[in-house]
């Protein structure tokens, strides 16, 4: 994809912030885990890619723009699991690129989207993708290249009949559930989780 940076230069330059981690640091206020739910604090960095446990869609009003059985749930410590749609499952007419990019230190460079829905407004910054991932790590963010994320704070986000909630402070893309523990990263306070 034309006007990304050099990834082999990006890498280079994301590397000292990987290893800046501190695992070992957990807050004192962990909510506890029931049966069925998950700590995002039992979550791994750098984050691992598992198929969601349930179907999961994006709508806006009545309208589906992403619908998945297939996705993959970004699971990384302190956030939210942040769902990637097979391009297949989404409405990729309705996304238009906005210029915006964005960097992980894990994944990679992102790409952002605005959605314009037929005879809807245009939601923007509501998606993006990473359309070629760091692939120096064994957890396989190849596997999500081209497959597109969404931020239930933008669109109307469901995992099963559950519609999720935003990850706190508008930066994260992360799908806040009720089986989904914390605290979160991106409320005030968290810029060094």
């Amino acid at each position: 994809m034309k006007g990304l940076p050099d990834k082999r230069q990006l890498l280079e330059q994301v590397k000292p912030h990987r290893e800046s981690w501190d695992a070992g640091f957990r807050p004192s206020d962990l909510e506890p885990v029931g049966q069925g739910e998950e700590s995002v604090w039992d979550y791994p960095r750098p984050p691992i890619l598992q198929l969601a446990p349930i179907e999961l869609t994006v709508r806006f009003e009545e309208t589906f723009i992403a619908r998945s059985s297939r996705a993959l749930e970004l699971k990384e410590t302190a956030g939210a699991p942040c769902p990637y749609f097979p391009p297949d499952d989404v409405q990729r007419d309705w996304l238009i690129p906005n210029g915006r990019l964005s960097v992980c230190e894990w994944k990679g460079v992102a790409v952002e989207f605005d959605l314009a829905v037929p005879d809807g407004p245009t939601l923007h910054g509501a998606a993006w993708m990473y359309p070629d991932p760091f692939d120096d790590l064994p957890e396989g963010y190849a596997e999500i290249a081209g497959w597109i994320a969404f931020y239930p704070a933008k669109v109307a986000c469901f995992a099963g009949e559950e519609r999720v909630r935003p990850q706190p402070g508008g930066l994260y893309g992360g799908w806040v559930t009720d089986r989904i523990k914390g605290p979160l990263k991106g409320s005030p306070g968290t810029g060094h989780w």
